[in-house]
């Protein structure tokens, strides 16, 4: 219980709160959580697993482009520069930025140079990326 001293007579309750030993508990919980956070984000090798996802439906003409094994790219059929790959989508698109484009890459393209083909439709203003792959069928229920 607190006291209060007022004119050094008898002392009276005080009925207020404090909350310093609140504010101290709140403190020491958030450093807690700010040092346990990052920890909670610890990356782990994995092996992905094919997709097993119903496909989109395809438009009439899809817009592909592709990273082939020796890391060369092509739109459509034909093999592109990657200092090119933005006017070559330009005129297989007609400008249109809002087109979704299929991007394609063999099994063996390293991870990083797939990201870097994104990043190259991505600066070139094409943000509708569908990633294209091989469905494979549902594992059954059981196992």
């Amino acid at each position: 219980m607190a006291a209060r001293l007022d004119d050094g007579s008898d002392l009276a309750e005080n009925h207020e709160i404090n909350v310093t030993p609140f504010i101290d508990v709140m403190l020491v919980l958030l450093i807690i959580f700010m040092v346990a956070a990052p920890l909670a984000t610890v990356d782990v090798p994995v092996d992905l697993p094919g997709s097993t996802a119903a496909g989109a439906p395809r438009p009439e003409k899809p817009l592909f482009v592709t990273v082939r094994e020796d890391l060369s790219i092509s739109v459509g059929e034909d093999k592109v520069e990657r200092d090119a790959l933005a006017g070559s989508l330009d005129a297989a698109t007609g400008g249109d930025k809002d087109e979704r484009i299929f991007l394609r890459a063999d099994k063996t393209v390293p991870y990083g140079d797939l990201a870097e083909a994104m990043n190259l439709l991505r600066a070139a203003g094409y943000l509708k990326v569908a990633l294209v792959g091989i469905e494979q069928a549902a594992a059954p229920a059981g196992g």
